[in-house]
């Protein structure tokens, strides 16, 4: 057995109703004072946020409400900070995507401090290692993408020029409880719920072909891509409204934080990053664009320069997944004679064609041209992907979805 490390996973409460439980996990840990991080409109809009907040008046716990409706910044985080630093909050809440858990996150990490998250952020700041010293951090999530809500790094961004998507990161800042509930998720929109699953997606297919893979984190990435091939589809169209279906959404989403946490991320989170800091590209778009294309362009690679690797039969089991055929059915002029190699190729296409019937954007969309992919080239990082792809491999990627 290889040897390996694992990342501490959160407490987790995972079910229908578990919304409820919320009023007494934040009393076992702090005053009765709770700054509640949400998104912009749709808790509000669907009732789940009065309902919430009449938990919280029932039990006696005072709350202030903090609206992240994009992806945090760094001016965000500092302003919200300087406001409820001295109020003495007790716990902070975040319900909601992504970057809704990602600014609460970011609040109680640094609530307790003086200065400037800048100073913490990797790559961009003073280099200043977090303490680790925060404030109790619950979980709520009500998209299934990012697994934010069981790593211990909150993703900042600055959007332009001279922007980045960088990461406060600290193991202490891994949440301290995460609730899962389904009821809470079934109005998740579809553009959203399509983007969010294939960040799902890509973060658990990234880890399970990742050259630091373990037996353990490939058991986890597995189980969450078998939920995501059962429910993925149908949480986009005929099954939005069952919570049973975006339960096994927000599932795989868990799984993929936790994969990701101990095995690593490829090329499209590698693209993500630039991609994110000077374009104005939501997270899950960037992700679902491209993850396709990453598939196509590592079969390929993996086949003419690394033929022994793993990934290369990873690639293949994950093609019969989610094509629903075995491995030993003959297929026909389908696969040329060659069922391995048919499966493995699959896998891209596949994922291509859901891409193009959910309408997943382009990345032309939010600005992006030939001339600046150079640009967004150098701010790439090839880490943890199955293969080493050269500077063309990469481009081509981003040409097929400008």
């Amino acid at each position: 057995m290889i040897p390996f490390s694992f990342a501490r996973v959160p407490t987790l409460h995972f079910g229908p109703g578990k919304i409820r439980l919320l009023p007494e996990l934040i009393l076992q840990r702090s005053e009765p004072h709770v700054l509640l991080v949400t998104g912009g409109r749709s808790l509000q809009a669907n009732g789940h946020l009065d309902r919430i907040l009449e938990l919280f008046t029932a039990s006696g716990i005072r709350v202030e409400q903090v609206i992240c409706s994009g992806e945090p910044s760094t001016q965000w985080v500092d302003d919200h900070c300087n406001t409820y630093r001295d109020r003495d909050i007790g716990t902070v809440v975040a319900i909601g995507g992504g970057s809704v858990i990602d600014g609460g996150k970011a609040l109680s990490a640094m609530l307790l401090h003086q200065n400037s998250i800048f100073d913490h952020l990797e790559g961009v700041g003073k280099g200043l290692p977090h303490s680790g010293i925060k404030l109790p951090f619950i979980a709520v999530p009500t998209t299934s993408g990012t697994g934010s809500e069981v790593t211990k790094n909150a993703v900042i961004s600055q959007v332009g020029a001279a922007g980045y998507k960088k990461s406060l990161r600290h193991e202490n800042l891994v949440p301290d409880v995460v609730l899962v509930d389904g009821e809470l998720l079934v109005s998740c929109p579809p553009d959203i719920t399509a983007a969010c699953g294939l960040d799902a997606f890509t973060q658990l297919v990234e880890p399970y072909l990742s050259p630091t893979a373990t037996p353990l984190t490939d058991a986890i990435a597995w189980s969450g891509l078998e939920a995501f091939k059962t429910n993925f589809l149908a949480a986009c169209g005929p099954g939005a409204t069952d919570p049973q279906v975006r339960e096994g959404m927000a599932y795989a989403a868990l799984m993929s934080g936790i994969a990701l946490a101990n095995a690593g991320l490829g090329i499209v989170h590698g693209l993500a990053s630039p991609l994110g800091g000077y374009f104005p590209i939501p997270h899950g778009v960037a992700c679902g664009t491209l993850v396709a294309q990453s598939l196509k362009v590592n079969w390929q690679a993996l086949k003419e320069r690394a033929p022994e690797s793993p990934a290369i039969a990873k690639m293949i089991r994950l093609g019969r997944l989610l094509s629903n055929i075995d491995g030993n059915t003959n297929n026909g002029n389908a696969n040329n004679g060659n069922p391995d190699d048919w499966h493995g190729q699959i896998c891209g296409e596949l994922i291509d064609q859901w891409t193009d019937q959910l309408q997943i954007p382009r990345l032309g969309k939010y600005g992006l041209q030939t001339t600046h992919l150079d640009k967004v080239l150098d701010g790439t990082r090839n880490r943890n992907n199955p293969v080493a792809l050269n500077r063309d491999e990469i481009r081509s990627m981003l040409l097929a979805r400008l």
